[in-house]
């Protein structure tokens, strides 16, 4: 198994990402391996400062970095040896079996889906993130940004890869899936809920459990809960308010700390032909390590195949 790691991605790239995957070694099986892309001049003396034997990873050399203000389809066009289009490359001719980056999250995007491509049968790939549950465990929201506007049919297949990761994922029986929503009843909601709903009561592709609303985001009502990008990204940028609020405050409490982005490494791309995961643009040593073995599990549980058996 080989992990493929942009080490040039990331507000606090390379340095942080290199200490990242020293951490992530000493989590890893026999033969599982690290592929560090980037810049190996830099790598080198950040392993020599922490007494790391090089010989732990594999390299690729790119010169080219795309910032993160960089619009992500000229980037990857126009920058062919940066780190993140490199990577893709690899990816898409077998060389690694996944890829991770805490890099320009729309390139990374754009090269999931014009590299690797869409899983055939799949309207729209899309984000998720994990939720931590009040009673504890963890559930998932999908899509959290990679498609602000959608369609119901597209709604309908994120229940089908929620349900899919929930399952294989955080070995959750026939996880409940949930559509998010201004109200429980049938009959609430924008046209575009209104149009989902009966959609998803009638499918036999999940296990629906109906909608639930904002406040229900981290209680047991569901394990899976579906909504459009936009509505996805803002609830996402809330909830990590406030694991900031309760550090600001001084307060700690069990329950915020797991809003902490940094224990769940980052959000898989789901729909695509192989396991690629975009990290925090601010992400630490500890939230890479965690992006690199989630990156693992969706490997080692098979999800993209699943994922395309079921589309099939």
């Amino acid at each position: 198994m080989k992990i493929g790691l942009d080490i040039m991605g990331g507000d606090y790239a390379p340095k942080a990402i290199v200490l990242g995957a020293i951490a992530a070694h000493q989590s890893l099986n026999a033969g599982e391996h690290l592929v560090l892309i980037g810049d190996t001049e830099q790598i080198k003396p950040i392993l020599a400062e922490e007494g790391f034997n090089p010989d732990h990873f594999e390299y690729v050399h790119t010169d080219e970095v795309i910032g993160m203000g960089e619009h992500p389809t000229k980037a990857i066009v126009q920058k062919p040896n940066s780190s993140i289009a490199v990577g893709f490359n690899l990816l898409k001719e077998g060389k690694i079996d996944s890829f991770a980056s805490a890099g320009n999250s729309g390139a990374m995007l754009v090269g999931a889906v014009f590299s690797v491509k869409t899983i055939p049968g799949i309207i729209r790939p899309c984000l998720c993130s994990i939720l931590p549950k009040l009673k504890g465990g963890t559930g998932l929201l999908l899509d959290v940004g990679a498609n602000a506007d959608c369609k119901p049919d597209i709604l309908l297949q994120f229940g089908v890869l929620g349900s899919l990761y929930a399952e294989n994922l955080f070995k959750i029986d026939n996880p409940r899936v949930a559509l998010m929503n201004i109200g429980e009843e049938d009959e609430k909601g924008n046209m575009l809920s209104m149009a989902t709903f009966p959609l998803m009561k009638d499918t036999n592709l999940f296990n629906f459990v109906g909608n639930v609303e904002g406040r229900d985001l981290f209680n047991d009502k569901s394990d899976v809960i579906v909504c459009d990008g936009f509505t996805g990204n803002v609830m996402l940028k809330l909830a990590e308010s406030f694991y900031v609020i309760t550090i600001k405050k001084g307060l700690k409490d069990e329950f915020f700390d797991r809003f902490n982005y940094e224990q769940y490494g980052g959000s898989p791309v789901l729909g695509v032909n192989a396991p690629v995961v975009i990290g925090h643009g601010i992400s630490s040593p500890l939230a890479v390590k965690n992006m690199v073995l989630q990156s693992r599990e969706m490997i080692t549980t098979g999800l993209v195949e699943k994922i395309r058996m079921a589309f099939k």
